[in-house]
């Protein structure tokens, strides 16, 4: 039942991404986006030392 995200369907969510928040909004979200995946994916590995770098 359960299917993967086509191509249609893609273009319809952003689509309505796009008319939510704005062209110039788009950007700006996917990088907290990423930001956040990248925080939580360290978390999970327990990498410390990567977060005390970057805020050296």
């Amino acid at each position: 039942m359960l299917r993967s995200i086509g191509l249609p369907e893609l273009l319809v969510i952003l689509i309505v991404a796009v008319l939510l928040f704005g062209g110039k909004k788009i950007p700006e979200l996917a990088k907290g986006l990423g930001e956040g995946i990248r925080n939580f994916k360290t978390s999970l590995k327990g990498d410390e030392s990567v977060d005390e770098k970057k805020q050296a």
